[in-house]
């Protein structure tokens, strides 16, 4: 089950990689301009959701940018197949979901896309598991908590989160220190001194953290 696409891409993408930017609502320039501070301190994935049509631009200008880094881009709330194949035109390295269908997992993965889905219970972290995909998105995780993530890795030590929603500097470290391996902020790296803590969690070893 580990040796799937999804937990194979994933596995390569998220190595020692605990904070990622998800910037939602933004105009493509703006959108941008986060997406650089994001990438000045450390950061290395950026997730732009697209959940209407209207976001593809911004998700266009920041695979652009990425590109000139060498930085790959997500789009987040794939919620059907059809958005498929406009964040592949648009340059998307990876697909994010708030929820778990398997038939836009299926989907992504034959446009050779990993996804991410989004879960909040141990009965769709099995579903996905099933699926071969150990790589999830603990979503909401402000509301789930971190005892959340804590408890579900008991049962499912190898699973891998993301902890998206309500997620900032502050709440970072106690997620990573439940067994998060990835935490998705958004605004924090508008206010500088979230920025800084981001930073030091970025320069912060695996094991201390």
């Amino acid at each position: 089950m580990t040796d799937t696409f999804h937990t194979r891409e994933f596995d390569e993408l998220f190595l020692d990689q605990p904070i990622m930017g998800v910037f939602r609502n933004l105009a493509p320039a703006d959108a941008v301009a986060r997406a650089t501070r994001a990438w000045d301190i450390g950061v290395v994935h950026v997730e732009i959701p697209v959940q209407t049509p209207d976001a593809l631009p911004a998700l266009r200008a920041v695979t652009a940018a990425g590109l000139e880094r060498g930085r790959k881009v997500g789009a987040g709330t794939i919620v059907d197949v059809e958005q498929l194949e406009e964040v592949a035109a648009a340059g998307a390295a990876y697909t994010v979901s708030p929820s778990l269908s398997l038939e836009v997992a299926r989907a992504s993965a034959a446009r050779g896309l990993p996804h991410l889905p989004g879960v909040s219970t141990p009965s769709e972290v099995l579903a996905a598991r099933r699926e071969g995909m150990l790589w999830t998105k603990a979503f909401p995780a402000s509301v789930l908590g971190a005892e959340w993530v804590r408890a579900v890795l008991a049962p499912f030590p190898d699973q891998r989160f993301v902890a998206t929603g309500g997620m900032d500097a502050r709440n970072a470290p106690a997620f990573l220190k439940a067994g998060v391996r990835v935490v998705a902020v958004g605004a924090a790296f508008d206010d500088p001194v979230q920025s800084d803590i981001l930073a030091e969690i970025l320069r912060t070893p695996q094991q201390e953290r």
